[in-house]
């Protein structure tokens, strides 16, 4: 298991909607899809029973840091709980979910090369980590942040098709 640091904006905070949010400076996570034989998969984490909303399956994300974009911040979390770096990865569209003061945002990327889910190196964040087809999200729990973004990511996924 990894190191876990904290910044002064790890912690939690409640946006204008009452939701209480992990990232004092909003978050950001990174969603790698690939082409598959029956449309888009997905790598996603199925996340440890001590995180919110352990046992779903979701995105490698977290905090932002101070003066971080969307796009840094997911590419370190996804580096930090997969062990996969940047170069490895082509940046695509972007997708905020804007609760008013706070706010996520899904970055898209696709792997440069094949990626093996069992060569990443997991952090202790996950208990495993999977190729899911889009097609086929149904079949498993959904993190409930995916889950609802799911409307505004499913086009951006299906456009982004090679």
């Amino acid at each position: 298991m990894g190191t876990i640091r904290l910044t002064v904006t790890d912690g939690w905070t409640t946006c204008s909607l009452g939701h209480r949010h992990w990232g004092r400076a909003g978050a950001a996570g990174l969603l790698v899809h690939r082409d598959g034989d029956d449309g888009p998969e997905l790598l996603l984490q199925h996340r440890a029973l001590w995180s919110h909303h352990g046992g779903t399956w979701g995105t490698p994300g977290g905090a932002l840091h101070v003066d971080e974009t969307p796009e840094q911040g997911a590419l370190r979390e996804v580096e930090e709980e997969f062990g996969l770096p940047a170069r490895d990865l082509v940046l695509g569209a972007r997708s905020v979910d804007d609760h008013g003061g706070w706010a996520y945002t899904t970055v898209l990327a696709r792997p440069v090369g094949d990626l093996d889910p069992a060569r990443l190196r997991l952090d202790g964040e996950s208990t495993g980590v999977a190729w899911v087809p889009l097609a086929g999200l149904h079949q498993v729990v959904l993190h409930p942040g995916l889950a609802g973004s799911m409307d505004r990511l499913r086009p951006l996924l299906e456009s982004a098709a090679a």
